[in-house]
């Protein structure tokens, strides 16, 4: 996916980074934002459809979580490192494996088909 690098501010605090139709259902892709790669994974079935993660994987450094495979896991929705296949929670980010690992958590929303995601919380 192509997405210009100079995203649109639509209310303050929060920019789009690509729209609906861009996004994979029950899939991640990634995107640039406030300098880092952040994975978004679309999950229409759910309650909450939209998660943001880091992209980065904490044990092997490799920007790959938004390639991880998306389940349930001990009543979780989770995406699991496609390396070392450690799970993260995608409310809140936390390894189910290893209480030391976490990824960083976007708030993300849509905004009619506009994704869009704020500063890190």
């Amino acid at each position: 996916m192509k997405l210009s690098n100079a995203a649109v501010a639509t209310q303050p605090g929060w920019q789009t980074v690509c729209r609906l139709q861009d996004l994979v259902a029950d899939s991640g892709v990634v995107v640039w934002h406030e300098g880092e790669q952040v994975a978004l994974f679309y999950l229409p079935g759910q309650a909450q459809p939209l998660y943001a993660l880091d992209n980065r994987d904490p044990r092997s450094g490799a920007n790959i979580i938004g390639r991880g495979l998306v389940g349930s896991l001990q009543g979780q929705l989770v995406v699991a490192a496609p390396l070392y296949k450690q799970h993260f929670s995608l409310h809140d980010g936390h390894c189910l494996e290893d209480a030391a690992q976490a990824l960083r958590v976007w708030p993300v929303r849509l905004c009619g088909d506009a994704v869009e995601l704020a500063a890190c919380a």
